[in-house]
């Protein structure tokens, strides 16, 4: 079954930007059912659907002044507060970072840091 998921923003304005959406197409079948659950009910602070796990990047990060920070195609991108997801827990104990393309810039929606609880 495929689904178009939404991946930031508001799926309006994505749909205007010309902002491509995900898939997931099942390729990730051998997720544990808790897992794959939990990456569909990330929600970002400003109430939006954070993705799905075809759009959940694993990352590692850094803090730097108080900011996460995290390697997104090869250079290093501060994690905008609006972005930070502290309340939801972290099933798979490593960072995850959401982020998607945006008239030519990576926009970080969502991050949800290793030991958040």
């Amino acid at each position: 079954m495929r689904r178009i998921v939404l991946a930031a923003l508001t799926m309006g304005s994505l749909a205007a930007a010309g902002v491509a959406l995900a898939f997931d197409n099942g390729q990730f079948e051998n997720v544990p059912p808790d897992i794959r659950a939990w990456f569909k009910s990330v929600i970002a602070p400003n109430g939006v659907p954070c993705c799905d796990i075809s759009d959940g990047h694993r990352t590692t990060y850094d803090v730097r002044d108080g900011t996460y920070w995290v390697p997104i195609e090869g250079r290093w991108m501060a994690v905008p507060e609006r972005a930070i997801i502290r309340d939801r827990g972290n099933p798979v104990g490593e960072a995850v970072v959401w982020y998607v393309h945006h008239r030519g810039d990576i926009i970080i929606s969502c991050f949800v840091p290793a030991d958040a609880v």
